[in-house]
This record gives structure tokens, C-alpha cells and sequence, in this order.
């Protein structure tokens, strides 16, 4: 492979999909692919810090400036690790990105998208992921599986996560060819099978 791949993964949290991140690393790594793992918010470094106030401050956070806190945490991030990595030809596995915003402070938290759409795109210089999966789980599935410790968003409530839950499935419907969704209903191996075959095809490409 002569230059890198950059894949996101999202979903309302229980969705699994950490496990399945974690699973397509395994994967890869076995096929010789030279892999990073990173996050969003909380890529190492300046990252930690924003994540532990996006989801353990205890004070009142505004709207705002909440997403801001997130756009600041994906400059940083996407200057310092994903696009060096990518440059060195690495497969960059990212657990939450754009997406994530969208979903979470535009349809979540009923902030105007597409001015969260121009500031994702300032945030990430326009870097797009080239492949990014959604793992769709019904909304009592997911909070039975999130438990009783809940942060700071996952304490959101139920209305609040129906409503990331058809974000998310309205970012795919606009954008088929690089969001693929995922029955995260099913067993984390029949997930897994999914994920590989629609992967295979995206590098195939």
C-alpha cells in the first residue's frame, strides 16, 4: 500500500465499537500492516487533558462551547498524529471523529449542523476520513451495556440518545460511499465479519 488509510469509527456509546476497532488492529497487524490506534477527544498528550473536562467536569458546560472543546482537541489532533501517521503510509484507526460532533452536538444537542459541518472542516485542515463505520444499536440495548457509571455525556438521557442514534443514520444516508452502517444487534464475531468484508472492498479500491 503506497500511502496511508485514515477509518473512524462511531456509534452511540455500547455500540461496540472499541471492541471492533481493537479487532480490525489485531487483524491487520497479523497482515503486516503498520496500524495506529487513537481516539477522540483524548488522542495522547494535550488530548487527555480536553478529554477528562469533556467528560468528567462537574460544573455547568455550555452547548458551545462544548463542541468548541471538541474542535479544539481534533485540530490538535489531526495536525500532530493522524496526518503524520498517514504520511508514513500507516492505517489510522480512530475511535470517534466528525461524525461524532454531528451526531452528538447537532442532532443531540440541537445545534445548527452545518455550522458544525464548516467547523469540522476548519478543525481538520479538510481532512475526511476515507472510511468510517457506524455501529447501530437501539437505544436500550446501548444504555443497558453503557451500566450505571455513566460520564458526563453518557448521562445525557434517553431522548437525548434517540436523537444521535437517527443522526448518525441520516450522516450515512448523505454519505453512502464512505459511511457504512453496521448491525451492532448481532454477535461482536457476525460485527466483525461485517466490518472485514465492506474493509476488504475499500482497500481493494
Amino acid at each position: 500500500m503506497q500511502k496511508g488509510l485514515f477509518i473512524t469509527f462511531e456509534g452511540a456509546d455500547g455500540c461496540g465499537k472499541t471492541t471492533q476497532l481493537n479487532l480490525l488492529k489485531n487483524y491487520l497487524e497479523a497482515e503486516g500492516f503498520d496500524v495506529l490506534v487513537t481516539r477522540e477527544p483524548g488522542a495522547k498528550g494535550l488530548g487527555e487533558k480536553v478529554r477528562e473536562i469533556l467528560l468528567n467536569y462537574d460544573g455547568e458546560v455550555s452547548d458551545r462551547c462544548e463542541s468548541f472543546l471538541f474542535l479544539a482537541d481534533r485540530a490538535q489532533h489531526i495536525d500532530i498524529i493522524v496526518n503524520p501517521a498517514i504520511k508514513k503510509g500507516k492505517i489510522v484507526l480512530c475511535d470517534r471523529h466528525t461524525d461524532s460532533t454531528v451526531a452528538y452536538q447537532g442532532y443531540g444537542r440541537g445545534l445548527n449542523i452545518e455550522q458544525i459541518n464548516m467547523l469540522n472542516n476548519l478543525a481538520t485542515n479538510g481532512r475526511k476520513p476515507d472510511l468510517t463505520f457506524v455501529f447501530d444499536v437501539d437505544i436500550e440495548t446501548s444504555m443497558s451495556r453503557v451500566g450505571n457509571q455513566k460520564d458526563r455525556m453518557e448521562s445525557a438521557g434517553k431522548e437525548f440518545f434517540n436523537r444521535v442514534r437517527q443522526g448518525y443514520l441520516e450522516i450515512a444516508k448523505k454519505d453512502p460511499q464512505r459511511v457504512k452502517i453496521l448491525d451492532a444487534t448481532k454477535t461482536i464475531e457476525e460485527v466483525f465479519n461485517d466490518l472485514k468484508l465492506i474493509f476488504n472492498e475499500t482497500l481493494s479500491r
